[in-house]
C-alpha cells in the first residue's frame, strides 16, 4: 500500500544521473531515505539495460541497494538503470513510480585528457642530474611542487615545450591549468587501475624475452623487463591498445635486453604502464609508452623514451643524457 508523503525516494545513485565516463566495472548503486524490506530488493525490481538487460547480482546493505555487473559493461555506451515501483520500505510503502537514470561508459583505453601535453609531470620535483637531456614536443611541469623544485635546466633542454610550476604568477591562469592536468593524471592512473576490459591476463616476474598481443596485463607485484626485449605486437591494427597494471614497481634493465620493441602497427601513444609504486628505465634502455607512476620515475644513465613520464606524488629524475619524446 502506497501512502502519499510517506512512501521511500532514492536520495541519490552512483554514478549520477546523466554521469560520463564511467568505469566499465562500476558498481551501480541507489541509496533510500529510509531502510527497506530486502526481500523486496531483487534483480527483478533493481535493473540495468543497455541494447540488452544487464546480467547482474542484487544486495542491500544499510539504506543502499547494489547491482554489481556480471561482466564489464561496453565502452562508450549508454546504460537505463532503474528502481522499480515494487521495492517497499518495512511498513510496506512503495515507491510512488520507478526511479530512473542513466550513464554513460567511457573508453577502454586510457584518456590523458589535458595532462597529455606534458612529457614529464612531478607531484615533488624534477631533476637532471648531467649531462643535455632533451624533451621534445611536451611541457614540463611539476603539480603542486614549486619551480625551484626544477633542476638541471639547463643542460637539459626543452625543444617546442615549456616548463611550468605552481608559483609562475607571471603567466596568467598557470595556475588553473595545473591544477586540471593533475586532475586528468589522477583520473587517468585510476581508470588505468581498475579497468577490466578487456579481461586482465596474470603477468608476473620478468617480461623480458616475450611478446605481447594488445590486452591488459595485471602483476600483483613487481614487474621486470631484463632478459631480453619487449615485443608488443599490434597484428596489424594501429589502434591497439596495452594497459600494464603493476602493483608495486617497473624496472627495465639494460644489458641483455630491457627495451620495449613495437611491431605489428603498435604505437607508443596507445601503451600505457600504471605503477602502484615507482619506476626505473634501465641504462640505455629504449622505452615506449606513458609510465603513470603513484611514487616517482627515474630514468637511468643514456635511457630514452618515446611516451611521458607522469608522477603523481614522487619526483621524476633524469640521471645522465636522457631524452623523451612525444608518443
Amino acid at each position: 500500500m502506497e501512502v502519499a508523503g510517506l512512501c521511500p525516494v532514492v536520495v541519490s545513485t552512483t554514478p549520477a544521473n546523466g554521469s560520463t565516463g564511467v568505469l566499465l566495472n562500476q558498481v551501480i548503486s541507489a541509496s533510500f531515505n529510509e531502510a527497506m524490506n530486502p526481500a523486496t530488493i531483487t534483480q527483478a525490481s533493481f535493473i540495468v539495460q543497455g541494447a540488452t538487460s544487464v546480467a547482474g547480482t542484487v544486495s542491500y546493505i544499510g539504506t543502499t541497494a547494489y547491482f554489481t555487473p556480471t561482466n564489464s559493461f561496453a565502452p562508450n555506451t549508454t546504460y537505463t538503470a532503474r528502481v522499480k515501483t515494487t521495492v517497499k520500505d518495512l511498513k510496506g510503502n512503495a515507491l510512488q513510480a520507478d526511479y530512473v537514470w542513466t550513464f554513460t561508459t567511457g573508453s577502454s583505453f586510457v584518456d590523458l585528457k589535458s595532462v597529455a601535453r606534458f612529457g614529464i609531470v612531478a607531484g615533488q620535483g624534477v631533476s637532471n642530474n648531467a649531462g643535455q637531456s632533451e624533451i621534445h614536443n611536451m611541457d614540463v611541469g611539476v603539480i603542486p611542487g614549486l619551480r625551484a623544485s626544477i633542476t638541471g635546466f639547463p643542460p637539459a633542454i626543452i625543444v617546442n615545450g615549456a616548463i611550468y610550476a605552481s608559483d609562475d604568477l607571471v603567466i596568467p591562469d598557470v595556475a588553473a591549468m595545473l591544477l586540471q592536468a593533475k586532475q586528468d593524471l589522477i583520473d587517468a592512473y585510476l581508470f588505468a587501475e581498475g579497468t577490466v576490459f578487456p579481461t586482465p591476463v596474470n603477468v608476473s616476474g620478468d617480461l623480458g624475452g616475450t611478446t605481447l598481443t594488445p590486452g591488459i596485463y595485471k602483476s600483483t607485484s613487481t614487474l621486470l623487463i631484463q632478459s631480453g626485449d619487449l615485443t608488443l605486437n599490434a597484428q596489424g591494427d594501429s589502434n591497439a591498445v596495452w594497459v600494464f597494471q603493476i602493483a608495486s614497481d617497473l624496472t627495465t634493465i639494460g644489458g641483455a635486453g630491457g627495451n620495449i620493441i613495437l611491431s605489428g602497427g603498435a604505437q607508443a601513444k596507445n601503451v600505457f604502464w600504471q605503477t602502484g609504486s615507482s619506476a626505473t628505465i634501465g641504462d640505455f634502455t629504449s622505452f615506449r609508452g606513458t609510465v603513470l607512476a603513484l611514487t616517482s620515475i627515474t630514468m637511468k644513465s643514456g635511457a630514452t623514451a618515446e611516451g611521458r613520464m607522469l608522477a603523481r606524488n614522487g619526483s621524476v629524475v633524469l640521471t645522465s643524457t636522457n631524452i623523451i619524446r612525444k608518443p
